[in-house]
């Protein structure tokens, strides 16, 4: 048997089911990190519990959809649940990519509950040189 310590926890979770945390017909938001890393835009997202196949990764136009469910895990017929704090239901997040990202070139990786996508910056957005004059002239500025 579990034995519960802290009383603002079961407050926390009562919350959670009144806001429509971890529901079928309602998404919650899921964790994420976003940075840019060399010439990538890196996003992970946490998904704890749920298995790759449940993960729909979209993009239509900028935007980018990421959707997860975590469903009860089987239980025998014999089982009688204690305590049950891990949030269940679809979960997902949408997020506008800037016009410098390159759209068609994301990689998903999916590693120890982590989604992580990498997105690389499009050519076009790169910083380049731009020289002046003729062969003499060798002056540079970059743009």
């Amino acid at each position: 048997m579990l034995m519960r310590t802290d009383p603002f926890r079961e407050l926390d979770r009562l919350a959670q089911q009144l806001t429509g945390t971890g529901t079928w017909t309602r998404p919650s938001a899921m964790a994420m990190d976003a940075y840019r890393e060399g010439d990538e835009y890196v996003v992970a997202f946490d998904l704890p519990g749920v298995s790759a196949e449940a993960i729909d990764i979209d993009v239509e136009r900028n935007m980018l959809t990421v959707k997860a469910e975590r469903r009860p895990a089987a239980k025998a017929d014999d089982v009688q649940m204690e305590l049950s704090e891990r949030p269940l239901g679809v979960f997902s997040r949408q997020i506008v990519l800037a016009d410098t990202l390159d759209t068609e070139r994301i990689k998903a990786d999916y590693d120890a509950g982590v989604l992580t996508l990498r997105i690389p910056i499009a050519e076009r957005a790169k910083p380049r040189k731009i020289s002046i004059g003729g062969e003499s002239s060798r002056t540079e500025i970059s743009g």
